[in-house]
């Protein structure tokens, strides 16, 4: 015989015969409706994972569904060796593409060298994007926090981000007829 200590501190002399209740929110109900117990499937799947679920993460019959489908070992793999081939040939694809332009645009930079080397020089220069000139540095301290942000998170070169896509339809809000640009010194 065991003791159990209760909320009152009253002991109870418990035997290994007793069952306490316990809530079970899964519990099978003899009786009851069919749409509920839908529902309650729906609701609350059941917690085992060695089931076959509706959304297919794991599902014991694959490797049968796989043998009605493709009955041969030789089939499945002139398949699996068909589609590494295929993807090969996409591949090479890419990197000739990306080859080519690379060349057009190596032979558009030797033609530049050829006619202006001033032109090249300017267009190969490495740029810092945290360099600032001096213009620039006594502009940010005039600024309000909300625009240096905005000035430090814009790299020179690239698309702006102030440009709106453009759209079929004008927006809700109408046109900001007061919209100005950040002004940013090169």
């Amino acid at each position: 015989m065991s003791s159990i200590l209760l909320p009152n501190s009253k002991r109870v002399a418990a035997s290994s015969t007793v069952h306490f209740q316990i809530r079970c929110y899964a519990r099978k109900e003899s009786g009851m409706d069919p749409k509920k117990e839908t529902i309650r499937r729906s609701l609350y799947p059941s917690n085992i994972r060695n089931k076959p679920t509706p959304t297919g993460t794991w599902r014991p019959d694959v490797e049968k569904a796989l043998q009605h489908a493709i009955p041969s070992v030789q089939a499945h793999d002139t398949i699996d060796r068909a589609w590494l081939l295929h993807q090969r040939h996409i591949r090479k694809r890419r990197e000739a593409e990306t080859e080519r332009k690379f060349e057009s645009m190596r032979k558009a930079m030797d033609e530049l060298a050829s006619i202006d080397s001033h032109l090249y020089m300017e267009a190969n220069k490495p740029e810092n994007p945290r360099a600032r000139s001096p213009e620039e540095a006594n502009l940010l301290k005039t600024l309000k926090a909300s625009e240096a942000r905005a000035s430090d998170a814009r790299i020179r070169g690239l698309f702006p981000r102030e440009l709106r896509v453009p759209t079929d339809t004008p927006s809700r809000t109408g046109w900001k007829y007061d919209w100005k640009p950040f002004y940013r010194p090169l």
